[in-house]
């Protein structure tokens, strides 16, 4: 198992490295986002437009050699673009599918909130279950199947708020924001000239993202660490500045992406400060604000906090 973990540990630093060469200054981001990518999880990135959310979902796209799809979200956006559609042959008088865009390893969904909600859940099923259902039948999609989305803040113009559960469906939420003026100026050198994403080249592939995340799954987790997981999202469902705590499945997210951040430092077992570190982009986006909550003007990552300094650290 340790030589299966330092495998992974080896396949995160190369990852970072290549992402890291056209993300300028956003280490933690980076890392963040690689915990996801490599856990399993559908990752979702939200800021303000112009930050490198797109630039960061197709960095680690492109650094995988696996089959990529990207699609841009827009309001005439159609449901059968994304899932596919049958289409009758004249010849055979039979209906033939073709698949849409999601039928990749990775697909980034740029803006995933300006189209409408109709068309956002046409990748609820595939998010779920790795499948897409089409007039009765159902396709298996491609091993792994990841799912990159980007998101501007709903206080920007033709946006339309994910549904509840369709945002449960992400593993974790991240967000860019701006850079170090420092990172910044040397954005100016590194993108001016041309795209750093043109020098991209894949260091890994579908296989050993597979395989990685086969280790991962195995990652020692102790008893008295799954009981902190589950008390810090029930937690979440007491709180008086919280109307809506996390789901189950935010426990099963946590606790994978807690077993991924242990393997990509090395460790084959997970250790509450993993869990921390990891409990607000996995949790904040699934839980809703009380109404005296937004009244007093807290914010989801301030209440988040709250819980994580109550709940007990096994351990301590």
């Amino acid at each position: 198992m340790a030589a299966e973990v330092a495998e992974v540990a080896d396949l995160g630093r190369r990852l970072s490295e290549a992402v890291r060469s056209v993300i300028e200054g956003k280490e933690d981001v980076v890392e963040r986002a690689l915990t996801v990518f490599l856990a399993g999880g559908h990752l979702l990135l939200e800021d303000v437009p112009g930050v490198g959310k797109t630039t960061l979902a197709k960095a680690l796209a492109r650094a995988v050699d696996a089959r990529m799809r990207r699609i841009q979200f827009t309001p005439d956006l159609l449901p059968s673009d994304i899932t596919g559609i049958s289409v009758f042959d004249s010849q055979t008088h039979r209906f033939e599918f073709r698949p849409g865009a999601v039928f990749a390893n990775i697909v980034v969904c740029d803006e995933i909130n300006r189209a409408s909600p109709k068309t956002q859940s046409a990748v609820l099923e595939a998010m779920e279950e790795a499948q897409v259902t089409v007039d009765g039948h159902t396709y298996p999609l491609a091993d792994p199947f990841l799912v990159i989305a980007t998101q501007n803040p709903l206080e920007m113009e033709g946006t339309y708020p994910l549904p509840e559960a369709q945002r449960d469906r992400f593993m974790a939420r991240i967000s860019v924001g701006y850079p170090h003026p420092t990172a910044e100026l040397a954005m100016l050198d590194t993108h001016g000239a041309h795209d750093p994403l043109d020098d991209l080249v894949p260091v890994t592939d579908s296989a050993q993202v597979v395989a990685a995340q086969e280790t991962i799954r195995r990652v020692y987790a102790a008893q008295p660490l799954k009981q902190y997981v589950v008390d810090l999202v029930a937690a979440t469902r007491s709180s008086s500045g919280l109307r809506l705590g996390a789901s189950p499945r935010a426990s099963l997210h946590l606790l994978r992406a807690a077993r991924a951040r242990a393997a990509l430092t090395g460790r084959d077992y997970v250790l509450p400060d993993d869990v921390r570190s990891l409990a607000v982009p996995v949790l904040e986006h699934r839980v809703l604000l009380s109404g005296e909550s937004r009244l007093a003007r807290v914010g989801i990552d301030e209440v988040l906090r709250d819980v994580l300094a109550t709940v007990p650290v096994p351990g301590r």
